[in-house]
This record gives C-alpha cells, structure tokens and sequence, in this order.
C-alpha cells in the first residue's frame, strides 16, 4: 500500500487535498486499494453513520416509531433524487436493487403474445433472463440492435427497427455490466422521442442506469426514458440493498403500476376496488429498511456535493490510464471497445485461471472482480473471450493505486 502523497491524473479537476479528503472521510481506504466501484464502492462514513444512527434508534424506540420520527429526513431522500434525475419528488420510488426496480418497471407493462422487446446487444444480464421468462411466459419476441462498427448500439439500425416492429418496449443499458462501452443514450433519446410523436405512443422505454448513476451526470429530461433504474451501491457509494426507481409523468398519468401493486402503493376502498397511489409511490412496497434509505440519501447529497461532472472527468482520466498501463503489457487484452468508455475496465489473460488472479491480487489487499460469459452472453461471443476481469477506478483513487495493480498483474503473470 502507498503511503506517500498521493498522484492524480495530469488533468484533474481535483486538487489532492480534495481527493485526501474524500479518502479521510472514507474508513474503507486505509484497508484495501479498491478497483471495484462497479461491483460496490466504499461508502464515505458519514454513509455508514446515517444507516448506524437509524438501526440504533429502532432499537431503543422500535421500528415505526423511528420511521415516523425520521420522517423530515426520509423525505428529503426523494427530495435529493429527484435532484440527481432532474425531475420531481413525486416521480422517485425506492426499491430494494436496481433489478428489483427494474422489474417492477417491466411488470406495469401488459404484454401480449406478439408483443415485441427491442433491446440491445450488451443489455444486462438480469434483464435479458427476464426478456425471455417473458417471452417464454407470453410469447413476446425479442428482438436485438446491431452494434456500429465501433461499438454500441448502430442508431441507424435503432431508427428501422423501431419503425419497423413498433416494440412495445425498447430496453436499453446505458453501461453494460461486462464492459466500459457508454451507449449514445442522448441520442437514442431522440430517435425514441421522434418515433414515440410520430404514433409511437404505445410503446414504452426503459433505461437500465446501475453503473452510470454516481459516475456522470443523469438527467431523464434529456434522456426522454419512460423507466430509469438505479442502484445505490455502485458508483453512488450508497448502501447494498437498494435501487431508485424513476417513473415518468407520462407512465405515470396512463396508469402504469407494478404486477404486485401492495398497501403502500394503493388504497383498498372497496371489497372489490383499489386505489392507486397518484406518484411513484405506488411502484414501492409497504416494507423496506428505513436506514438504508437515509444512507442513500445522504450518499446522493455527498455526491452532487462534489458534482457529477467533476466525478465523470475524474473517472475518465483514471480508467483511460488504467487502460494505456494495461495495454502496455503484451500478454493483457483489454476487452473495451466503443466511442465513449466508462470506469469499467474489462481485460483478460490468455492462459490464465481469473480465480488465481483474482487471489493474488487479494493477498495484495486489491479489490477486482471477476466477469463470465454468463454475464454477456452475446458480448462475450463476440470477443471470443470466456472470462475477463474487471477493474473499476472512482474518483477517490489514485494514480499510485493503478500503477500498483497494473505492477502486482505484471509480477503474477511472470
């Protein structure tokens, strides 16, 4: 481990006393070089002592009662999402994951058989079980975009297909969870918008936003999704067990609500009859863990604090690095490709077992992960490739932190 000062990127918007700071404010520092925001980041402590504070008031006054004195609070969690999205409170529903909020997006839509999902090639891989449960369930047809040549999704091809097989939903991943590529997402924005006006009407758009949310800046009014669902454990820095849930007005005003609508999002009124919650709180259930609300509210505020642009620049120097130092050994194939890249660097090693790696790399107190084909299947097929190892920069790491990795895989490899 590097107790020196620190190095940042030629180009950073950071001074190192600010990155010195948020690595102060961050116990999990001084035990592991962590390369795995995109699995789980390091949540900032004052994270961990929102959660803390809450557990320890259930415990000494119960569970409702700590809820209802929490309430000023709890609301403010909608209140900073709604900053981060760019939208209105009445719009954010919290869920359990990003999966668990991306299903429940999927539920309100009541397919039919013939029923066309449109998606694209490095969709996420519990969407994709999901697209062929249903179609399995309902004889729905999936269908997929070509890929452009240099990488994501082809947007001429996403423009005849839409016209074409008019899906009832278009489905897209804006950073898939095998690679760093960046889907064009603003402008599938406008190409979904210009056929939605043109008689698209009945089509819904869900974007898949777990590994952008904390790492670049989201705003739905420039992405014109339906659906946006997120996860507060990623590049967020929030805790484990929760996801964030954006449902548009237009969703919103047609009447959308999950398959498995419970107390807290309908009113029971009649022997017969239910009520629907008017906003996005009927996409929510009666029951989850208040703390973890409260520490993904205070992880959004601690995030746009910084400023999601600085963070996405920050990012981008550190995995661009990452990238070059890897590229540099011969024996290392990076696996990336696309006009834009993210903080999600996918390499592998001929020859080599990635759990091995994996190890090695953990007995020098550096946190990796591996990814499989499992995880991307047409993706993977495409790279020829059946495991890769994934490294994820954030913006409390360090140059010294990259060269150390990229030295500890050089030193195991020999």
């Amino acid at each position: 481990m590097h107790k020196n000062k620190i190095k940042l990127p030629k180009d950073s918007l950071f001074s190192v006393e600010e990155v010195e700071k948020f690595r102060s404010e961050t116990k999990g520092i001084q035990h592991v070089i962590h390369l795995n925001n995109a699995g789980a980041a390091l949540m900032p402590d004052i994270v961990t002592a929102k959660q803390l504070q809450h557990i320890n008031l259930e415990a000494e006054i119960g569970g409702y009662e700590a809820a209802a004195f929490m309430a000023d609070a709890v609301t403010a969690f909608y209140n900073e999402a709604a900053l981060l999205f760019n939208c209105k409170a009445s719009n954010i529903a919290f869920t359990a994951s990003a999966t668990d909020a991306y299903t429940r997006a999927l539920s309100a839509i009541s397919f039919k058989e013939g029923d066309v999902i449109l998606t694209d090639n490095d969709d996420f891989v519990s969407n994709q079980i999901q697209f062929l449960s249903l179609q399995k369930r309902f004889g729905v047809k999936i269908a997929h975009l070509n890929n452009a040549p240099a990488g994501g999704v082809d947007l001429n091809d996403l423009e005849e297909k839409l016209k074409k097989l008019r899906p009832r939903l278009l489905a897209i991943t804006h950073i898939p969870t095998n690679s760093g590529l960046v889907q064009p997402v603003k402008e599938i924005a406008r190409i979904y918008a210009d056929y939605s006006n043109s008689g698209g009407d009945k089509s819904w758009y869900i974007l898949d936003a777990c590994q952008s949310v904390g790492q670049m800046k989201i705003d739905v009014q420039e992405l014109k999704c339906d659906f946006l669902s997120a996860t507060g454990r990623k590049f967020l820095r929030g805790p484990r067990g929760t996801g964030i849930l954006y449902i548009s007005d237009r969703a919103l005003s047609c009447g959308l609500e999950p398959l498995f609508i419970d107390m807290r999002g309908a009113e029971w009124i009649e022997k017969d009859t239910y009520r629907q919650q008017p906003d996005a709180k009927r996409f929510e259930d009666w029951e989850f863990a208040y703390s973890t609300v409260l520490g993904t509210g205070a992880a959004i505020s601690y995030c746009r604090a910084i400023g999601e642009d600085r963070i996405w620049n920050q990012v981008h120097l550190l995995s661009a690095l990452l990238r070059k130092e890897l590229n540099a050994n011969g024996k290392i194939r990076v696996l990336d490709k696309g006009p834009e890249l993210a903080s999600l660097v996918t390499f592998t090693i001929d020859n080599s077992d990635p759990l091995l790696l994996i190890n090695a790399l953990s007995n020098r107190k550096i946190n990796v992960v591996p990814s499989y084909r499992a995880f991307g299947v047409i993706d993977f097929d495409e790279k020829g490739v059946r495991w890769a190892i994934r490294a994820s920069p954030h913006y409390y790491n360090t140059v010294d932190e990259i060269e150390f990795l990229v030295e500890s895989l050089g030193e195991i490899i020999r």
